[in-house]
């Protein structure tokens, strides 16, 4: 699953587009590298978001196409 739809529906960010405009700023990374809203995430990678002066650590658990807002959590962990 690309990067920018993961973090959608996983509502790590809420739209899709702004997701999309975070990876093209270059504030995503997954495993130590700055990535491109089209790169595949798969279970395992960490992904790093910074937001401001704050910088959050995903591990990501699951991938799914569609999740209930409930369960979205289910599908990282936050590092640190």
């Amino acid at each position: 699953m690309r990067i920018d739809k993961y973090l959608k529906v996983s509502r790590i960010i809420k739209r899709r587009t702004v997701a999309k405009d975070a990876c093209d700023k270059g504030i995503v990374q997954i495993n130590g590298k700055v990535v491109k809203s089209s790169v595949e995430v798969k279970a395992g990678d960490i992904i790093e978001i910074r937001f401001g002066e704050k910088l959050i650590k995903y591990e990501v658990l699951d991938i799914k196409e569609h999740v209930l807002k409930n369960d979205a959590k289910e599908m990282y962990r936050i590092i640190e």
